[in-house]
């Protein structure tokens, strides 16, 4: 059971850790740098922009910083409109409200 919890572990800290320096001098793009493309440009329709995002770091990662992107957004939401953050959620997302 542990084997499988370090393995997780693993996996995450791999995904958060830098990378090296790319070739040419040029900064390569971390997880969170993806993930805010990736939402824009779905947001924007633009498709060649977001498989580029895509490419940027592992389907892995770019989960991961979606995900830290949207909760991040709906806290921000949430205080900014004075409600919970299940609220705005459910709203965004066009649901009932619980």
């Amino acid at each position: 059971m542990w084997g499988r919890f370090r393995k997780a572990g693993g996996r995450v800290a791999h995904a958060l850790r830098p990378e090296p320096r790319a070739v040419g001098g040029e900064r390569p793009h971390n997880l969170f740098e993806a993930a805010a493309v990736y939402v824009v440009a779905t947001a924007e329709d633009d498709q060649e922009r977001a498989d580029e995002a895509a490419g940027w770091v592992s389907p892995e990662a770019l989960s991961f910083g979606v995900n830290e992107l949207a909760c991040r957004a709906v806290v921000a939401l949430a205080r900014e409109r004075g409600a919970p953050p299940g609220t705005v959620a459910r709203e965004l997302l066009g649901l009932p409200a619980a």
